[in-house]
């Protein structure tokens, strides 16, 4: 094996497992091959067809169990990465528990995942119960979790699969991912981000995992399952790779990349995971954080991600009264193709809030009347679940507080109230 300053060794493991649960209160109604059967014309027909196949293998086991017999799942932990009261009620409630259980090799496809999954989907379904994500300690709707599956191409949203949780300590947040085991990679874990960029940090994370699971089974791509994968030390980053991470590989804004160096950090405890830490390559001067808030700016257009507010009678009221004087002129100029080459027009503006409106930036790609842009949002929201970095979105005019032409360098024209942002004017909340 070839070991290099330019690539990192990466061990893997020899095979890989997935286990669902599924509680109910009593037996389960239909065999798991008529709730499979049941799923035919609503599943990819490969996935359908894998899950068949898989259930009729050794690879594959579905147990009915008395949920006495099982180890019980931590309610607080089920309920930090999600679960609802009803869900957790029906737990509580349930006196068996359905176990899916299926093995494969590292690779793509992780056909333990797709097909355990969608068979713990179907016996859901069949009994308007739940799905447990073990590995996830995560509840799924069997809706939820069919959706997550692969479409007749193959894709899926990572999102769907793997998690970004973080807490804080004294040097700043602690990101990790949660998932990428699933597929036999190690996680991944940032430390030292500053506290402000937790929502743009969680898409780069998710990003990178995207671009390094793509590195990862292109190396598990032979017959035999190597010992390692190499991977590159210095893995680079691109808003078309959190584009495809949250499911919107069209609606991405041509970012250059950022670059992250790729630390392997081996658990001292057996039982404790090691991580892949990535870290700022290398030469950079001062705090990692900083290099990570330049890593956001690039990714992310030189816009912040984060939510700031505006009040009146400011720097930032008169910085709002420049950009919507400007909205005619640069919609006119965007109708008529008359925008920089390489450059992209994005929007501010306002969604309401208990606090008063939530401001988030789109980048436009239709604007056919004066009242009305369409757009891909350019980060996530806090007051809208469904406005995520990349979603399609739809603008009023009326609603706009600021715009910005974008280029690989950042902001090139507009960006009134991003200046004052940037001036370090923190404007506080208005009620």
């Amino acid at each position: 094996m070839l070991i290099t300053d330019d690539f990192l060794p990466v061990p893997v493991p020899e095979s890989l497992s997935a286990t669902y649960l599924v509680p109910m209160a009593g037996l389960p109604r239909v065999s798991p091959k008529t709730a499979v059967r049941a799923l035919e014309g609503r599943l990819a027909p490969p996935v359908h067809g894998l899950a068949t196949q898989m259930l009729d293998s050794p690879l594959m086991s579905v147990d009915t169990r008395s949920i006495d017999e099982f180890p019980q799942l931590p309610p607080d932990l089920l309920t930090a990465f999600g679960a609802t009261e009803a869900q957790l009620g029906r737990l509580a409630a349930a006196s068996h528990l359905v176990v899916v259980q299926a093995e494969y090799r590292p690779g793509w496809p992780p056909a333990h995942e797709w097909a355990a999954r969608a068979v713990a989907a179907a016996v859901a379904e069949s009994v308007d119960g739940d799905v447990v994500d073990v590995f996830g300690l995560q509840f799924l709707d069997p809706a939820t979790a069919l959706r997550s599956l692969p479409d007749e191409h193959g894709r899926v949203r990572l999102v769907d699969w793997v998690l970004v949780p973080y807490s804080s300590d004294a040097e700043g947040l602690w990101f990790t991912t949660k998932g990428l085991r699933r597929f036999g990679l190690l996680e991944l874990q940032t430390q030292g981000v500053p506290d402000h960029l937790t929502r743009a940090w969680g898409a780069v994370m998710t990003g990178a995992a995207r671009r390094l699971l793509r590195d990862w089974t292109d190396g598990l791509a032979g017959e035999e399952v190597p010992a390692f994968v190499q991977l590159p030390v210095l893995a680079t980053v691109t808003g078309h790779d959190i584009a495809v991470a949250y499911g919107n590989p069209e609606q991405h804004g041509a970012t250059a990349p950022v670059l992250l160096r790729l630390e392997l950090d081996p658990a001292t405890d057996p039982e404790a995971d090691s991580f892949l830490s990535l870290r700022p390559p290398p030469g950079h001067p001062g705090p990692d954080g900083k290099y990570f808030a330049a890593a956001c700016a690039t990714l992310f257009s030189g816009i912040q991600p984060d939510v700031r507010y505006a009040r009146s009678g400011d720097a930032m009221s008169r910085a709002v009264a420049t950009a919507r004087a400007g909205l005619d002129g640069i919609r006119a100029r965007f109708l008529a193709g008359q925008l920089p080459a390489e450059s992209q027009l994005v929007v501010k503006y306002g969604l309401p809030g208990d606090e008063g409106p939530e401001y988030v930036w789109a980048g436009v790609t239709s604007w056919e009347t004066p009242e009305r842009i369409v757009g891909a949002s350019a980060s996530d929201a806090n007051t809208d679940p469904s406005v995520r970095i990349g979603s399609p979105v739809v603008v009023e005019s009326t609603d706009i507080v600021d715009w910005a032409l974008l280029d690989g360098t950042g902001v090139i024209e507009g960006g009134w109230t991003q200046a004052v942002l940037d001036a370090g004017e923190r404007p506080h909340p208005s009620h």
